[in-house]
């Protein structure tokens, strides 16, 4: 096991997510604790640096090399654990999204596709994910992950010939499958809401929903036909409903535009849409949902776009209060492309060199457990501030952190809450803590861990060193 394993809570941690893993090996299920204990403690390091000698880097390398040791063996422990975390709670959202990995840099890799357009000549992969959360906003875990790689070959599409491919040829199957996936995992007695943002608007999603009594959100992305003897179309019938309120919503920052607070208005009605014609005569149903209008009615002077959302819904909404539910669920979506934040940006799987894409998916499916931790302990720190921090940290690495952000050797009294201890770890990382700065965001937080855990490797030593010397 690695070296002062015991002094870090990601030992702990790793041992305690990984320890039903399965790989048809003894052998690589202990190889699989132990290289994600020491990708754990150094998460933006490439693997020789996690690994620190060259016997460790090899064994490393040929982990991700072995047949065994699948992307899916690999995070099933974790899933397992999502699943009992999940049951804790009577409502869990389960948010889906794709993401691209981008290996263009890496022209030796074998198995990658064309990602982005073709005028950006870019290589890669795709990865879609579920992220299970808490209505408030807590990650539990990933639920479901999937990647896909494009064909060099294969030929564009025009609209109408779309229309002819069966939707298991389509690559928006990966929605329906991860939606499927979702509701097989899904314990019992716990509500969970599928989340999902424009690119899952596809009819096969709500009949499932209908079909399977599953609750689930989706962003409108086509103006759909309705059952409807006066408004046949999607978007005029909401429109024409009346505003039933406002309220602020928080719009995240991206590459795009900066982070704001948007006063939105609200507008619902209950539609029922037309089914739309499939090849093969396939008959779908028409289903019934509630259409949520929410938009940015008197847009800023220093903002180009306003803001506005057709959410369609099959849980009840009946009332402005039931209607802003259903927004904040949709707000929350966002905290998947936070958890892609920190795998890209935080953990840099696109750094990694593995020659092939089987062991580049093998070594992110790892990554991927490693990057919920981190997106972890950002939140708990919203959510569960309170809280003492051993929860999340150790007694060796919470006191070396004390001592370093307090240049003091004397410990306090009583146990050092989430919410100090996170705005600590941040503060190793750069964060400066003035009132205008919030709450301490994923970046600082993982540059401020990586820190942590040479600071408290280094006092776990010292500690050792002077009981041997006060035992002689």
């Amino acid at each position: 096991m690695t070296e002062n394993c015991e002094s870090t809570s990601e030992c702990q941690w790793c041992l305690d997510e990984f320890a039903t893993v399965e790989l048809h090996d003894i052998r690589l299920n202990r190889r699989c604790i132990e290289l994600a204990t020491q990708l754990a403690m150094q998460p933006n390091g490439p693997i020789n640096q996690a690994c620190e000698d060259w016997a460790d880097t090899k064994a490393a390398y040929r982990f991700f090399d072995n047949a065994k040791a699948t992307p899916e063996r690999i995070r099933a422990p974790h899933h397992r654990r999502t699943v009992e975390r999940m049951a804790k709670h009577k409502q869990v959202l389960a948010v889906q999204d794709t993401c691209f990995l981008n290996y263009t840099h890496h022209p030796q890799t074998k198995g990658l596709g064309p990602i982005g357009t073709k005028g950006q000549n870019q290589r890669g992969s795709g990865m879609h994910s579920t992220l299970a959360m808490t209505p408030q906003g807590m990650p539990l875990g990933l639920l479901t992950q999937d990647f896909f790689t494009r064909p060099d070959d294969e030929p564009s599409h025009r609209p109408q010939e779309l229309r002819l491919l069966p939707i298991e040829e389509k690559e928006s199957y990966r929605w329906l499958q991860a939606f499927e996936q979702t509701l097989t995992l899904a314990p019992s007695g716990v509500e969970v809401i599928t989340v999902c943002d424009r690119e899952a608007d596809i009819y096969e999603m709500f009949a499932l929903a209908k079909k399977r009594e599953a609750s689930l959100l989706v962003r409108a992305s086509s103006d759909r036909l309705l059952i409807d003897d006066e408004v046949r179309k999607l978007w005029p019938k909401v429109e024409k409903q009346p505003v039933v309120g406002h309220l602020s919503v928080h719009i995240a920052g991206n590459d795009k535009r900066k982070a704001r607070q948007a006063t939105v208005s609200v507008r619902f009605i209950s539609v029922t849409l037309k089914p739309p014609w499939r090849p093969n005569g396939l008959k779908l149903p028409a289903v019934t949902l509630n259409a949520i209008l929410v938009r940015e009615e008197n847009l800023p002077a220093d903002v180009d776009e306003p803001i506005e959302w057709l959410l369609l819904t099959n849980t009840p909404v009946t009332s402005f209060d039931e209607a802003y539910q259903v927004i904040q669920w949709y707000c929350s979506r966002w905290q998947i492309e936070v958890f892609h934040k920190v795998l890209k940006s935080g953990c840099r799987v696109e750094e990694c060199r593995l020659q092939t894409t089987d062991r580049l998916f093998a070594f992110v499916a790892l990554m991927s457990v490693i990057a919920w931790r981190l997106h972890w302990m950002t939140y708990i720190n919203r959510c569960q501030p309170e809280l003492p921090c051993t929860v999340a940290l150790t007694t060796i690495e919470w006191q070396a952190l004390y001592m370093r952000i307090h240049k003091s050797t004397t410990l306090p009294d009583k146990v050092p809450t989430v919410h100090q201890a996170i705005r600590w770890i941040a503060q190793l990382g750069g964060f400066l803590g003035r009132k205008s700065d919030g709450e301490p965001g994923v970046t600082t937080l993982w540059r401020g861990w990586q820190r942590l855990q040479d600071i408290a490797a280094t006092w776990h030593l010292v500690k050792e060193q002077t009981q041997l010397v006060g035992n002689r």
